[in-house]
């Protein structure tokens, strides 16, 4: 059965971030990789990732002692859900006054900015569909 997918919460997102990057961990694993970015307890992290499992964020592999967490959130489906919301919410729906705004607020790298220039040419040529 495949459910709408759910929006992360912060935390949940930070999770997702190293299972996507450093793909699945134990919960001990996944305590070390966020020490040094958050004080967070190991019962903290684990309560998360069982929430996460609840929500069909994570799937838990059981058949080792320690349980390993794998993300079945995909990466690109999250950003556009998430993009969605904030483009509702935060910019009446207008991708170009984001899109702006983003580009105000950080320097955008030259590889960054090249690829948005593919990406533009893209669609250009045909006519907004990827």
């Amino acid at each position: 059965m495949k459910h709408s997918p759910q929006r992360p919460t912060p935390a949940e997102l930070e999770i997702l971030r190293v299972l996507w990057t450093r793909g699945p961990l134990t919960v001990r694993e996944m305590h070390e990789e966020l020490g040094p970015a958050r004080d967070t307890g190991y019962t903290t992290v684990l309560k998360l990732l069982q929430i996460m499992a609840e929500k069909g964020l994570v799937a838990r592999d059981e058949s080792a002692r320690a349980h390993v967490y794998r993300a079945v959130a995909e990466e690109t489906a999250t950003q556009k859900l998430m993009v969605h919301e904030l483009l509702d919410r935060a910019f009446g729906g207008s991708a170009a006054k984001l899109v702006m705004q983003a580009l105000s607020s950080r320097r955008a790298t030259p590889e960054e900015i090249a690829g948005i220039r593919h990406l533009l040419d893209e669609m250009e040529t045909t006519g907004g569909k990827r």
